[in-house]
């Protein structure tokens, strides 16, 4: 189980609810570069959705659709599933930071938090993919220390896999 306030020292993080649909909405539609290359656009409905989508053989409980408030703003949201896609590894299946946000490293703060946190909890690993035209997510995610490890081709586009091996000086198992 993750312990959303302890994710990290800056921001506030919380489980997202229904009730803060809108304001998801607002952050991520904003986000116009992102839909360019993972279409369909943001809607209010398939927000909803994302918040209950689990990939094969997961439960509820190994997801967290979080956000990140700083000064009661929400200012980014993730979709974290833990023990996926084997045990030890988290899967970051959404990260997205406020377009009004972005390069002012607020990004890079939120990402390291969560792999200090991950692991110190004993996880090993993290993964996820970007849309291999999205150049952005390729640029934030190999400076964050990720490495590329595959693709897979999407009905619309083709999905770079990435890891990020945990290490650092915390309780790893």
């Amino acid at each position: 189980m993750i312990e959303l306030e302890k994710l990290s020292d800056i921001f506030k993080v919380r489980k997202l609810k229904e009730d803060d649909i809108d304001s998801i909405y607002d952050l991520c539609s904003k986000n116009t570069y992102y839909y360019q290359f993972c279409p369909p656009f943001v809607t209010k409905d398939s927000i909803e959705n994302d918040m209950y989508a689990l990939p094969p053989k997961k439960k509820m409980n190994d997801k967290y659709y979080i956000g990140f408030y700083y000064e009661n703003e929400l200012i980014a949201i993730m979709d974290l599933i833990i023990d996926y896609p084997r045990k030890g590894t988290c899967y970051i299946g959404l990260f997205m930071v406020d377009i009004d946000k972005q390069n002012s490293g607020l990004g890079s703060k939120i990402i390291n938090g969560l792999f200090a946190y991950l692991y110190n909890k004993g996880f090993q690993s993290v993964e996820l993919g970007y849309v291999e035209q999205n150049v952005q997510a390729k640029s934030f995610w190999l400076k964050q220390g990720f490495e590329i490890i595959g693709s897979q081709q999407q009905e619309l586009f083709n999905v770079i896999c990435m890891k990020k091996v945990l290490k650092g000086s915390g309780k790893n198992k």
